[in-house]
């Protein structure tokens, strides 16, 4: 079924998705009402650990907001089609805005672990991308000006709530693996300040749907040959988790601004 036949609600606005660990932040945002994936059409489910996979609906500071607890992902065997589905799903419950949270590896050493930092730009590594095939000039162009996926004005609102969060380029990869400290050292020569395995085919999505795109990413560790020993998926968990009440404030806030 659709999202406002799930939620019983119409009319939202915002769509935030959680990413790894970042999951309570869902239902502390926006309370417990909730509905499984498996009872939306069409999306698919989120099996990875510290992915709930469940929608929470209710209102944040009188504005209706969807958040989405969990994704999936290239790496498991979906295709870009099946990631994005929650975001076309998003813009058919009347939804503007997007808000893209994610776990993050720091690549520029300043950031801080545990701390947030603002989408600029991204580079799509993923090898793939959610508008291949056919166009359905009803719901967007064949070739998207991409010029400013993570919209200047709503970073700008995160800057009112949090002044000095920092910003940087945010590299999103196929994943499974870490990344080996070669690539580490070839992705910051291309520019990128984050790296992470989601988040890029999804904001090609939104804005290819016109919706506009907020990317907050949580820096959970630093990339491969950044920092000392090995990476580990219980660590960035436990990471997005302790970072989980500093996230729902600037959402909170941000969410209030508009």
């Amino acid at each position: 079924m659709s999202i406002a036949r799930a939620t019983g609600r119409s009319g939202f606005k915002v769509a935030v998705a959680l990413g790894s660990g970042l999951g309570a932040v869902a239902r502390s945002l926006v309370g417990e009402a909730s509905v499984a994936y498996s009872d939306i059409d069409g999306m698919p489910p989120a099996a990875v650990a510290g992915h709930e996979g469940r929608l929470y609906h209710g209102e944040v500071e009188g504005v209706r907001v969807l958040a989405f607890a969990g994704r999936a992902h290239l790496y498991e065997g979906h295709d870009a089609k099946a990631v994005t589905r929650w975001v076309r799903l998003a813009a058919e419950a009347g939804c503007e805005i997007v808000i893209l949270t994610n776990a993050a590896g720091a690549i520029r050493a300043e950031l801080t672990v545990g701390a947030p930092c603002l989408i600029s730009d991204h580079l799509n590594l993923t090898g793939t991308n959610a508008l291949l095939g056919p166009n359905d000039d009803r719901l967007g162009p064949r070739f998207p000006d991409l010029s400013e996926v993570y919209d200047r004005r709503l970073r700008d609102l995160a800057r009112a709530v949090e002044p000095d969060i920092p910003e940087g380029v945010y590299a999103g990869l196929l994943g499974p693996t870490y990344e080996t400290p070669a690539e580490i050292r070839m992705l910051r020569t291309l520019g990128a300040d984050l790296v992470g395995m989601s988040t890029v085919n999804e904001a090609i999505m939104a804005r290819y749907l016109g919706l506009r795109v907020l990317g907050i990413s949580i820096v959970t560790n630093r990339a491969a040959g950044v920092g000392d020993g090995p990476l580990d998926h219980e660590e960035v968990k436990e990471a997005g988790a302790a970072a989980a009440p500093r996230l729902e404030r600037l959402l909170r806030g941000v969410i209030a601004r508009l």
